[in-house]
């Protein structure tokens, strides 16, 4: 389905092609549900769940796992497709992940931190205090951030030599940059991580590509709204039992 909206058309692109198998979105309030073993909508063996402006696309590790979402999603909304416990009331479930809000940015809308006290400095991956700032976040929050798989420079804000934030992002397909960012727990709701990924997501447009924030926590999304993302659909997988 064509879209007049350049953002969401680039997002909806960018999981078709995660999808593995020819699946596009349709018209509002439909789904379309493919067999795909090799799909990074979720990890392997599982089925994933991405809603996009209004529509579904669904991949299935087999086809009898497609048919029975098929037959269970027949009933639901576009959005209770993604949401955890509709899932679960309609599927015997083994394991879940998310939902995660997906969220998008496009340069005319970008409200970058400025005229800020706080220094970004640009430090590699490998640097020892991001590993310091993950063992402070502990090992949930620093997984969700998985700041070691950044392929950006890292923009991160330093209080007394210590790393407090950093963000970055990894190289996804169809020229997407993932932000990720992690805040140590004492710091949060302080602006710094917001100012940590303003210089993450300034480095992706100045590269052209298309920021992606995918986010569980609301203080989170609220992080990603204040810069100007808006947000588009969500993303759901899980395990069938």
């Amino acid at each position: 389905m064509t879209t007049t909206d350049p953002l969401l058309a680039r997002a909806r692109a960018l999981w078709q092609e995660l999808a593995g198998e020819p699946v596009s979105f349709g018209p509002v309030g439909s789904v379309e549900v493919v067999t795909s073993p090799e799909s990074r909508l979720c990890p392997r063996g599982g089925v994933g769940v991405v809603a996009l402006g209004g529509s579904a696309i669904v991949t299935a590790p087999s086809d009898e796992a497609a048919a029975a979402v098929r037959t269970a999603f027949a009933g639901l909304s576009v959005d209770a497709m993604v949401d955890a416990d509709a899932v679960a009331a309609a599927l015997p479930i083994a394991a879940m992940l998310g939902p995660a809000w997906l969220s998008y940015l496009s340069p005319a809308d970008f409200r970058p931190v400025v005229a800020s006290a706080l220094v970004l400095d640009q430090l590699p991956a490998d640097h020892p205090g991001l590993r310091e700032l993950e063992q402070t976040a502990g090992t949930e929050d620093a997984g969700e951030a998985s700041i070691e798989e950044i392929t950006s420079p890292v923009f991160a804000v330093r209080v007394e030599c210590a790393v407090t934030s950093a963000a970055g992002y990894v190289a996804w397909p169809s020229r997407t940059a993932h932000v990720s960012i992690l805040t140590a727990p004492e710091w949060r709701g302080k602006g710094l991580g917001r100012a940590a990924a303003s210089g993450a997501v300034a480095h992706a447009l100045a590269e052209e590509l298309l920021p992606q924030w995918r986010a569980r926590p609301a203080a989170s999304r609220r992080v990603a709204a204040a810069l100007g993302f808006r947000e588009l659909g969500a993303q759901l997988s899980f395990r069938l039992g």
